[in-house]
């Protein structure tokens, strides 16, 4: 990226180094807690580790390239391809889904997370604005409808659960709603500047931060629900 300032290939540079320290230092940890919430629950906390693993794998990947002046965007198009599929799985198994109910939801929301990657890499590797908006339309449709969805989910589940349980649940739809919301802005941003190095910085800044926020930290929250509902399972018992 021969466009950006010293400073700003420092920082993203920096930025992408810690995104992948985050992501494998988060699946080391997601590890080690899998017996720390009961066994319904585990395979939530283990693919939360594998979503962390495969975001460091390949944050590694545009680290290392970055750092010889290539950026492939389409390692980030790869991990999201693979990642936020298995971030809607883990969401429904700690929701506590019926499991009729969760099977419906995964042929629903899986094949429309791909399709939403899918239409969005053309946009993204194209240095056409046309082309770049009307990829932008197309893969907004499949994002609200996952949006839509997974809200109404976090919100019903909300709703049956309480103290802990409902806390947990609500700071994930929090962490959900803001995060998510970032890409598609962050997506937009070559449109309005494709020279501006500040853009391209705040671009990779923000996917970065999204990506750490949407798998480590959304993690976290799965593993906090995934904690809340033993526990009660627990003193129920």
């Amino acid at each position: 990226m021969e466009f950006l300032s010293s400073n700003q290939h420092t920082l993203v540079y920096n930025v992408l180094s810690f995104g992948t320290a985050v992501m494998f230092g988060a699946f080391v940890y997601f590890l080690t807690q899998l017996k720390s919430v009961r066994e319904e629950y585990r395979s939530g906390v283990a693919v939360s580790a594998v979503v962390v693993g495969i975001a460091g794998y390949h944050y590694y990947r545009i680290w290392s390239g970055f750092s010889v002046g290539e950026m492939n965007e389409g390692y980030r198009y790869a991990d999201w391809l693979i990642t936020v599929p298995l971030l809607i799985v883990e969401l429904l198994i700690v929701l506590g889904v019926a499991a009729a109910i969760r099977k419906d939801l995964m042929w629903k929301l899986v094949p429309a997370s791909i399709l939403m990657i899918g239409l969005g890499y053309p946009g993204e590797v194209s240095t056409s604005t046309g082309t770049k908006w009307t990829f932008w339309i197309l893969a907004i449709i499949p994002f609200a409808y996952i949006l839509y969805v997974l809200y109404g989910q976090l919100q019903e589940a909300q709703k049956r659960e309480n103290g802990a349980v409902a806390k947990s649940i609500k700071n994930a739809t929090v962490v959900l709603l803001s995060t998510w919301c970032v890409y598609p802005i962050a997506y937009l941003f070559p449109i309005f500047d494709a020279e501006s190095g500040t853009l391209e910085t705040l671009r990779q800044v923000g996917y970065t931060f999204a990506d750490i926020t949407a798998k480590g930290l959304y993690g976290l929250m799965i593993l906090n629900i995934a904690k809340a509902r033993s526990a009660e399972a627990k003193s129920s018992s």
